[in-house]
């Protein structure tokens, strides 16, 4: 069996730039060995975060730390990183760029659910990066269905159509050229974007989903198909 190597990036659920113990405790796992680092383009190395909701905080607080003049600035600073916000509505793109942050991610896996998520913006949000000296992450996933934790939600589900929904997705983020894409799942059976491996299972409370007709590593499959396919497009972009 080949070795794996596992790389982490942070993911900071509802942090407030305010609650600087909090948000401190948080960054300072950025300097562990496994943490992912990105080389920003000044050339320095820097962990990278992902902030979620970070919409609901203004930019005015957000750029207390993440501006390099502001009056808590990480900048420059052993909690200095690569900080992405989410994008959500499209004005966030404005708020995202005053704040300071180093670029933004769309992580909802349901197509059409936000103007983020939407495949449609995602041409128009790079420009504006491009533009602005940041960074723009698409997220996909291979499908949503969270009716049962949320029933009322049914419009949002969608259907993972044997893998066309998860390819039509990958295709749709490369087409933008990003330096990154994110991948919403982490297994969250209860959202179904899971994409480990799965065989057919039923409980008294739920039926879980299964990939049949396909072997149960089609999405891992899929995964690493789609990254080799990035890795050479990358290449190609480059040249």
């Amino acid at each position: 069996m080949g070795k794996i190597k596992l790389i982490y990036t942070g993911f900071c659920a509802r942090v407030c730039p305010r609650n600087y113990v909090r948000m401190g405790s948080q960054v300072r796992y950025g300097s562990h060995g496994a943490f992912y680092r990105y080389k920003n383009s000044m050339g320095k190395s820097l962990p990278l975060f992902y902030i979620y909701d970070s919409y609901l905080t203004s930019p005015e607080a957000w750029a207390h730390l993440l501006t390099p003049n502001g009056p808590h600035s990480i900048r420059n600073t052993p909690y200095d990183g690569v900080f992405i916000a989410l994008l959500v509505e499209e004005g966030h793109t404005h708020d995202i760029l005053a704040a300071g942050f180093d670029g933004m991610y769309t992580y909802f896996a349901s197509n059409g659910f936000s103007f983020g998520s939407s495949h449609q913006n995602w041409k128009a949000v790079k420009n504006f990066c491009d533009a602005n000296n940041l960074m723009f992450i698409p997220s996909v996933g291979p499908g949503y269905i969270d009716t049962s934790i949320r029933p009322w939600n049914n419009h949002n589900t969608r259907n993972r159509v044997n893998g066309k929904y998860y390819e039509t997705a990958l295709q749709a983020a490369l087409t933008v050229r990003p330096e990154i894409v994110s991948i919403t799942s982490f297994n969250e059976w209860h959202e179904g974007t899971q994409i480990e491996k799965a065989i057919p299972k039923k409980t008294p409370t739920r039926l879980y989903l299964d990939y049949l007709p396909h072997q149960p590593s089609l999405y891992l499959e899929l995964t690493r198909r789609w990254a080799e396919h990035f890795i050479k497009e990358k290449e190609q972009w480059l040249m």
